[in-house]
């Protein structure tokens, strides 16, 4: 590609103009034509990566580890360096005019600001010898400000790697950030391998030959074919880096000790003793045979592969043996050992510096401070961890953050007899985290649920978009530690009040698919019946119990959980009426009474399995009668056998509640039922199966690209208030914001006086309202600063003058900015909409009843940026009033598309403006459908992102 990338020789079209659209409003507030939803074209958000999106960690297409970062002056050895082993021929490729290496140098380190050069750099290698190994550069074009040139360089041993394409992709979503819609790139026609990656970019692309080149133009906004291509990408890099924990050619124990209550000598004996497909070397400095095996002194004397070291030896020297596995090409790491970041400042140096050492040599690495690894895929066997137990070899795959749990996980799994696939104890997560571990999952073909024990999010909004895609074909089940806060933190919004501890985590579990048990017992009743029963048709379940007692606490619990339990039809009841004693129940719950037989619980099964009025069956036995329970266990099999015979696939859970419960699983073949000790658990299992369901099956949503967003006029209106410090924002502002944004709202004057107020209330007509505006005293009702039903001027100054009084008695005049005036607005429903941001899950929205019940009766759910369609329609159908926007008792219903398009323009809003802290409309009022809603008053905080 040519030298200067600043002065493109290609000068696309600009694309055409979009037409603007907005809500209908009462005639009190702005109206503008406002498109339908499903009219408007979707905006596809970009893919988040694992780390930083100028530096971190990044994967090769082969799996190998490197690091992403922005070049600087400092790095000017090291590019020279990189430029001396690149050949002359991706020399003159990159530089055409047959530049000097010197010349070469001075070109990739010219720095500017972002939003005119950039360049990044990918370095590999030990953090104290480090290579760069490509480079990729954008240099925005002066006379078309939305175009840029790119150009990359890739030393010529990791061309093939995907290292060009991963370079374009970040150097995309870097210029978008700055206004840069288009990247035009030169190459020489030859250079096939440079074509290939634009084409393959997944960017809409255009080319023509101009002065002997090829100049290919590339749209960088994300598309549904560049966000799909870029996560394939991005996933098969992860599998493959992934590949030798899972499945290593060889395993060395680098710390196998002698001493049987070492934690070396349990992983090697755990390796051992389960029969690892494949070689197991001790490493031993002390010693030449451990455990009957020959040991090495170091990883380096081992004669054969290593895939994976697993290492347990003392906090000083593991560091030492990151060098040595690098030097001998490990490709992972199991780091048992302890003191890392868990220990405080001083560890979490020390991991930094091992995580450097690991990605400089290309390795993935587990830990530290973890139990290890297991996968019972029979051709593997492999126990990497110091866990005396292997789980039998199932369907069921998963990660814990808690290596002491882990154990107690480990044998709960055993004594249930729930199979697993493999399972993973992350430990730190200071390099293979939770979203690794799903997308290894997504196409493991011995995996088909996921289970997680989490006590903290690395990157939650990259958790919740492969949670999202994996959710679709294979349930993920989470246990989230640490529900409660141990206190709250001042807020200066209803919504950031609202926004407790545990908010962000049920929104994004919610959204993503996630299913979330309360407990870890939870958990497994949950799993167990996921991994052995299909998912539920629909809500209605058939209770068939041979007491009362349990059959009512099952009806119970199933209608808390959201189910149905509906009377059996005609057909089902006279057919049960047939064998079962006059005193039995053919109601639902079907109570055959305590004399109840196996051969008629046989017989009922049968009649209810075929009922296609019922999507599951609960069975309960309790040992009150003549039967006994392998009796009733044999019958509940061969009905279900038969039934599935018939092609009737409805779920079956079973609940014995006698004291030794079953001696033996109920399986039908290679189906397994699921038995709990009480009705309740069963009805919990059930209840999240079907909400799962659900999700899985209602759309994917969109996120609608509203054309009529003037989003550079709200950023430079945010920025400009940080310019003085930040805070809330004054009164115009805060209407310029929603303007900007096509946000409906009343409209408003603001005035310094009680004069103004005045002539502003004559020209917007009376009755009017008048608010004081200040950027301090933000909550107005407590200075009762809002003055409703003013219809003349005495009334006008009245309200003025009394604001004023109240302050002024204060001590506060000095914080009044002024007024606002308004005209009253039609009665409506009151609704309130809100954003806080949570420091590590980024933008929460919220959606409620508003006015001054907002805090009172809390009605309120919050959802995670970027909404889609789906998720806003979701918000406004789950609080507990939403019978009144239907329409209730005379309660006109409201306009829920105009809603709707409220709640995305705003997650937009915050997406695009991350300068907005908090902001609250309070109360947003809606109007019947076809006149949309106001915007009555709002409120909005801004501060530096990140603080």
């Amino acid at each position: 590609m040519r030298s200067d990338p600043g002065d493109p020789r290609s000068r696309p079209a600009q694309p055409g103009a979009a037409s603007a659209g907005a809500a209908l409003t009462p005639a009190s507030g702005t109206t503008r034509p406002r498109p339908a939803l499903a009219s408007l074209p979707a905006l596809y958000p970009a893919p988040i990566p694992q780390e930083g999106l100028e530096a971190g960690r990044v994967l090769l297409r082969d799996g190998t580890a490197a690091t992403l970062r922005p070049a600087r002056e400092a790095d000017r050895p090291l590019v020279g360096e990189f430029l001396q082993r690149v050949s002359d021929l991706s020399l003159m490729r990159r530089f055409f005019a047959g530049a000097s290496r010197e010349a070469a140098v001075e070109a990739l380190l010219q720095v500017g600001p972002p939003a005119e050069r950039y360049t990044l750099l990918v370095q590999v290698g030990d953090p104290d010898h480090p290579r760069i190994v490509a480079s990729g550069t954008y240099v925005r074009d002066r006379a078309e400000p939305d175009t840029a040139e790119v150009a990359f360089l890739v030393e010529d041993a990791y061309q093939g790697r995907g290292l060009g394409t991963l370079l374009l992709e970040r150097l995309a979503l870097i210029a978008a950030r700055h206004g840069i819609r288009r990247f035009v790139a030169w190459t020489q026609p030859d250079n096939r391998r440079m074509l290939e990656v634009l084409r393959a970019s997944g960017f809409e692309a255009h080319q023509h030959h101009r002065d002997g080149y090829v100049v290919v133009s590339l749209d960088v906004q994300p598309s549904p074919e560049s966000v799909a291509r870029s996560e394939m990408r991005d996933r098969i890099a992860t599998v493959a880096s992934l590949r030798p924990l899972f499945r290593p050619r060889g395993v060395a124990v680098v710390g196998a000790s002698r001493d049987p209550g070492s934690i070396g000598y349990r992983i090697l004996e755990a390796l051992v003793m389960n029969r690892f497909q494949g070689p197991v070397y001790p490493v031993n400095p002390r010693a030449e045979v451990v455990g009957s095996i020959p040991a090495y002194r170091s990883v380096l004397d081992v004669p054969g592969p290593v895939d994976l070291a697993v290492v347990a030896v003392p906090r000083e020297a593991v560091l030492d043996v990151v060098d040595q596995c690098g030097a001998k090409g490990v490709r992972a790491l199991v780091v048992v050992t302890a003191g890392f970041a868990e220990t405080g400042p001083e560890g979490r140096a020390l991991q930094e510096r091992l995580v450097a050492k690991v990605r400089g040599y290309g390795m993935r690495m587990v830990g530290p401070n973890c139990l290890g690894l297991i996968n019972t895929a029979p051709d593997v066997r492999m126990n990497a961890s110091f866990s005396p137990v292997f789980p039998p070899h199932g369907r069921v795959a998963m990660s814990s953050q808690s290596g002491a749990l882990g154990l107690a996980i480990l044998e709960y799994a055993r004594d249930l007899g729930l199979g697993l696939s493999s399972f993973v104890s992350v430990g730190n997560k200071a390099d293979v985290s939770g979203n690794d571990l799903i997308q290894y999952w997504e196409d493991d073909e011995d995996t088909d649920l996921i289970l997680l024990y989490l006590e903290s999010f690395g990157n939650p909004r990259r958790f919740a978009r492969l949670a999202r895609r994996v959710g679709r074909k294979k349930p993920i089940l989470a246990v989230k530690a640490g529900r409660t806060a141990a206190g709250t933190r001042a807020a200066g919004s209803h919504t950031a009040a609202l926004a407790a501890s545990d908010v962000a985590v049920e929104a994004l579990f919610r959204q993503a698919g996630v299913i979330r048990a309360d407990t870890l017992e939870d958990m497994f009743d949950i799993a167990a019946l996921l991994a052995n029963q299909p998912l539920l048709a629909g809500p209605r379940v058939a209770i068939v119990t041979n007491a009362g007692g349990p059959g009512i606490l099952a009806t119970d619990a199933l209608a808390s959980a959201g189910l149905e339990v509906p009377e059996p039809s005609p057909a089902t009841r006279e057919a049960l009426r047939r064998f079962l004693p006059p005193a039995a129940s053919v109601a639902n719950p079907i109570d055959m009474v305590a004399s109840a037989t196996a051969e008629q619980y046989r017989e009922t099964l049968r009649v209810v399995l075929r009922d296609p009025g019922f999507d599951a069956v609960l069975v309960i036995f309790i040992p009150v009668g003549l039967a006994d329970v392998d009796a009733v266990a044999a019958a509940v099999r061969e009905a279900v056998a038969e039934a599935r015979r018939a092609g009737h696939r409805k779920p079956v859970v079973a609940c014995f509640m006698s004291a030794r419960g079953l001696r033996q699983p109920l399986a039908v073949g290679d189906e397994r039922i699921p038995s709990y000790r009480f009705p309740e658990s069963a009805a919990r299992a059930l209840a999240k199966a079907y909400e799962y369901a659900r999700w899985r099956q209602r759309p994917l949503g969109r996120i609608p690209a509203h054309p009529d967003l003037d989003v550079d006029r709200a950023r430079d209106l945010c920025r400009a208030a940080l310019g003085r410090g930040g805070g809330w924002l004054s009164a115009q502002e805060v209407d310029g914001l929603l303007e900007a944004f096509g946000l409906p709202r009343v409209r408003s004057r603001f005035v310094r006086d009680e004069e103004a107020a005045v002539a502003a209330a004559a020209d917007l007509g009376y009755p009017v309202a008048v608010k004081m505006a200040s950027r301090t005293l933000v909550h107005k009702t407590e200075w009762d600063g809002v003055q409703l039903h003013l219809a003349d001027a005495a009334a006008v100054r009245a309200a003025c003058r009394g604001i004023v009084r109240r302050l002024e008695a204060a001590g506060r005049r000095e914080e009044l900015d002024g007024f606002v005036v308004q005209p009253m607005v039609p009665a409506g429903t009151e609704l309130v909409v809100g954003v806080t941001q949570d420091p590590l899950f980024g933008p929460l929205v919220a959606f409620g009843l508003g006015g001054i019940h907002v805090e009172v009766l809390k009605d309120v759910v919050f959802r995670i940026t970027p909404l889609t369609d789906v998720d806003a329609a979701e918000m406004i159908r789950s609080i507990r009033g939403y019978r009144l926007l239907e329409g209730y008792r005379g309660h006109p219903p409201a306009d829920l598309e105009a809603i709707q398009d409220v709640l995305l323009r705003v997650s937009r809003l915050v997406e695009e403006v991350p300068e907005i802290a908090e902001l609250d409309i309070n109360p947003l009022m809606a109007y019947e459908p076809g006149r949309g809603c106001l915007i009555v008053d709002a409120r909005v905080r801004v501060e530096e992102p990140g603080r």
